[in-house]
């Protein structure tokens, strides 16, 4: 078969190439201090959206750095007991999408909670302000400031915050909730049940937001990862502080992530996939340490993987 990566046998050992900061454990134990120590002032309204079988709701709560987020909630209208529920992630820019798309999940007896990433497509806020250039993406957003003040930060963190937040709601079980997500939405799947040990199951495809170094050195730093390029040519024309960059990008980088992830783990990768290469997440997927299971794609990309949306949806049914 044809490669734009490392051969199948060399990605299953490969444990990435983008440094991690000496202090990568303190940092995101004082980012978890941060998260707890704000009021998220949860406000559940009824949304315009209903069905005969799902309770449908616009859920609000405040994040770190004052950012008031947005959920779609659905729960079963009929319960008999706390149900089972599953957060779920975005793409890239993208948001939470269409209410109609959830439904399979309160059909089921599962309530859902799916999350509008901060600053893109979708209704929550992006409160800003930081140092340095905010120019074509967000995860250079914060480079050139304190990396307490990294974009990517706060948003790991809104995904553990979210899930918490569902884990205390009555009518859900604590102990059997789950997460979801693609490309970005796969690296928040992966970074929120890291930042959220109670996270059972996690199913994240292609997860981006892994291995920033290598995607630069296969010179894939475009489409989703433009904005490195741009960063680079604009900012630091001559590499004079290249190590430095790398290094402040490790903090958010999901494969030194990983290794805190204690969810069962289903992951599935494209290795045609030219948008987040397959080196990359497999930097991730290596490192995590919890029962995983690794569905591969040869001849796909960075698109929809035939039948990996059933194969999820049955593994998160089973929390």
């Amino acid at each position: 078969m044809p490669l734009i990566d490392k051969p199948l046998e060399e990605l299953k050992t490969y444990t990435g190439r983008n440094p991690r900061p000496e202090d990568h454990d303190a940092y995101w134990e004082r980012a978890l201090a941060e998260m707890r120590s704000v009021d998220p002032a949860v406000e559940r309204r009824p949304a315009e959206f209903q069905t005969p079988f799902a309770e449908c709701f616009d859920l609000y709560f405040t994040g770190v750095r004052g950012a008031r987020l947005h959920a779609k909630y659905l729960r079963p209208k009929e319960r008999s007991a706390p149900a089972p529920a599953v957060v779920e992630f975005h793409g890239y820019t993208g948001n939470s999408g269409d209410w109609a798309g959830k439904l399979a999940w309160p059909a089921s007896g599962y309530a859902i909670a799916a999350l509008d990433v901060r600053g893109q497509g979708g209704l929550s806020t992006d409160p800003g302000g930081v140092i340095g250039t905010t120019h074509h993406g967000h995860i250079i957003r914060g480079l050139e400031d304190e990396p307490d003040h990294l974009l990517f930060r706060h948003i790991f963190l809104d995904t553990a915050q979210l899930a918490g937040i569902v884990m205390g709601l009555d009518e859900v079980d604590e102990t059997r909730v789950g997460a979801q997500g693609g490309s970005q939405g796969g690296a928040l799947t992966l970074a929120c049940a890291a930042l959220e040990p109670r996270i059972k199951r996690a199913a994240p495809r292609f997860p981006f937001l892994c291995d920033y170094q290598r995607v630069w050195e296969m010179d894939l730093a475009k489409a989703a990862y433009q904005e490195l390029s741009t960063f680079f040519r604009r900012h630091d024309p001559t590499h004079a502080r290249i190590d430095e960059w790398w290094r402040r990008l490790g903090y958010i980088d999901v494969q030194h992530l990983a290794p805190r992830i204690k969810a069962d783990v289903l992951l599935a990768v494209g290795l045609m996939d030219t948008v987040c290469p397959p080196s990359t997440q497999f930097a991730a997927y290596n490192k995590i340490t919890s029962p995983k299971d690794l569905v591969i794609y040869p001849d796909f990309g960075h698109e929809s993987l035939p039948g990996f949306d059933d194969r999820a949806y049955q593994f998160l049914l089973d929390l």
